[in-house]
């Protein structure tokens, strides 16, 4: 008995103290020597392996054997070798189209105008490209049989703020029906037209293809679609509630709601991740608060899939341009966009690239993170979820290490990195998941990732308040809030509009078990809401449509 106290008493020591236990399963790490050689990327030092979410190889082929990305973590590609296209299949492949809008001098191409455009011609075109990209091949329906499994649309011919469109109100090809409008009407007609000519490119393509079995997204046309630098100029309640931080071509025109005809051609949304500032400089570290913002972000708007682009160079428009990323970047590319609840993910690069100077290592990084995740690959089985503390604004505006974690089957998997460390500096981050906490200790920039095995210390103790639920949704008079309790305990009930500001508020005591409260929401206008419940161990949110 003495024995059994003496045990239990240093294994509550060791988790008062955030010590290792339960000991981390950390994935293997494998041991290799980046590429030293131009254009070239060596697969085989990698183990065949398979990874849990399509991830599309558009990055450069080199030589390398047929389907050799397919073999180690890849699911499609987006450039075919000779060999491999006459061989491949649907699932396989990959498209990314960037001619939809572009090649006709047509005003959408040169003034990124909705007006005067010939139709029929940009008709004729995606027509002969539909017609290209299937070989001729029709169904009995007489549409085009492309064999492809996704399709994304390079579109990026939109003038993104309200000053931009004006302008076109000087410019005389703008027809003099518009250019007669106030300011108002103009920017508010501009959007509108915008977004139909938008969705009308899609509607076109899914009329006169079959796909059925195709998912379709457009690069960087998502809900949040911002800068570098405008991540930490709003809260992030704001960047998730407030429906004017949104990208007009997500809202419905006569609504001011969230979605529309654009938004309702994708089967996916694909934000950029791409990278501007290369260490030294001091905004380099902020990478990873941006990719997970793209990430989060969007996904807190849209219950569609975020796949994102990531491309292994920086971006060209501050100075870093055409260095490669560096490896602790590629390999946390691979990495953390799953962990922020991305279901793919788009490796990009200009076709038919080559670098006669530098080794293109950065593709090794990140397949080795891919990798690294695939060992975890049951974690992403089933219903699984999602564990984050602090969100992009709060992540770069205080230069803070990272964490992120999925929860399933009573283990935790954990990725963490500090991206703003320099080369050796140690960093020790506590990690919590409801009532467990640890710390583990990063060296630099490494990237972490080791899961915790939390059923040897029985079921986390849950939630006091699980299971809200708002309904009908979206709503018209009246909703219902119902959520279960596992005891009595004081919470307040507050209804917030899109700027976040509480309108309704009343305070409830729960009883074990089911709750139910229904809310007349009459004389409320119409739009976005949220319902939140908070109490003293509680905070949970519903995101609500009012309608009128």
């Amino acid at each position: 008995m003495a024995l059994k106290r003496l045990i239990t008493s240093l294994l509550f020591s060791q988790l008062i103290l955030g010590t290792a236990w339960p000991q981390a399963d950390c994935s293997t790490r494998l041991t290799f020597q980046p590429v030293s050689k131009t254009n070239a990327i060596e697969w085989s030092k990698f183990p065949v392996f398979r990874f849990p979410f399509p991830v599309v190889y558009a990055g450069p082929r080199l030589g390398e054997a047929p389907f050799e990305p397919l073999r180690h973590g890849f699911s499609h590609l987006a450039q075919l070798t000779e060999v491999e296209a006459g061989t491949f299949t649907a699932a396989q492949r990959a498209v990314d189209y960037a001619g939809l809008a572009y090649g006709l001098n047509q005003p959408w191409e040169t003034l990124e105008s909705p007006w005067g455009n010939d139709l029929a011609a940009y008709q004729a075109r995606w027509n002969q490209w539909l017609r290209d990209l299937s070989g001729g091949e029709r169904d009995a329906q007489g549409r085009w049989k492309p064999r492809i499994s996704l399709l994304s649309v390079d579109i990026e011919r939109m003038h993104e703020t309200d000053e931009r469109i004006l302008r076109l109100k000087a410019d005389p090809q703008t027809p003099a029906e518009f250019r007669q409008l106030p300011d108002a009407e103009f920017v508010a007609r501009y959007k509108r037209d915008l977004t139909a000519l938008y969705a009308e490119s899609l509607r076109y393509l899914r009329e006169r293809a079959d796909l059925s079995g195709v998912g379709i997204t457009t690069y960087s046309d998502v809900p949040i679609r911002n800068t570098w630098f405008n991540v930490v100029g709003n809260t992030w309640q704001d960047w998730t509630t407030n429906v004017n931080r949104v990208n007009y071509l997500f809202r419905d025109a006569a609504t001011g709601r969230f979605g529309g005809p654009f938004y309702d051609q994708l089967n996916f949304l694909s934000p950029s991740i791409y990278y501007y500032y290369d260490y030294p400089n001091p905004l380099a570290g902020d990478y990873l608060a941006y990719m997970l913002f793209q990430i989060e972000a969007n996904r807190a708007w849209s219950a569609k899939p975020v796949f994102p682009y990531a491309w292994m160079r920086f971006h060209d428009c501050c100075g870093s341009h055409p260095k490669f990323i560096q490896p602790h970047m590629a390999e946390a590319t691979a990495i953390f966009p799953f962990m922020a609840g991305a279901r793919g993910l788009w490796l990009w690069e200009v076709p038919n690239f080559r670098d006669n100077q530098t080794p293109m290592a950065a593709y090794e990084h990140f397949v080795h993170g891919l990798y690294r995740l695939s060992q975890f690959a049951d974690m992403f089985e089933g219903n699984y979820e999602l564990v984050a503390d602090t969100f992009g604004p709060e992540l770069m505006d205080k230069r803070l290490p990272v964490w992120r974690g999925v929860f399933n089957q009573n283990k935790l998997l954990v990725a963490a990195q500090n991206p703003y460390a320099a080369e050796g500096q140690s960093t020790t981050l506590t990690v919590r998941y409801k009532t467990w906490e640890t710390r583990i200790t990063l060296t630099g920039r490494e990237v972490y990732l080791c899961r915790f095995d939390l059923s040897l210390l029985g079921n986390p103790e849950p939630e006091p308040v699980q299971d809200l639920t708002v309904s009908p949704n979206p709503a018209r008079n009246q909703v219902s809030i119902q959520f279960t309790s596992r005891s009595k305990e004081t919470v307040d009930v507050e209804l917030l509009n899109a700027t976040g500001q509480v309108v309704r508020r009343q305070s409830l005591q729960t009883n074990p078990g089911p709750n139910r409260l229904d809310w007349h929401l009459l004389p409320l206008p119409a739009g976005l809401y949220i319902v939140r419940l908070r109490g003293e161990r509680t905070q949970l949110s519903r995101k609500i449509i009012l309608e009128r």
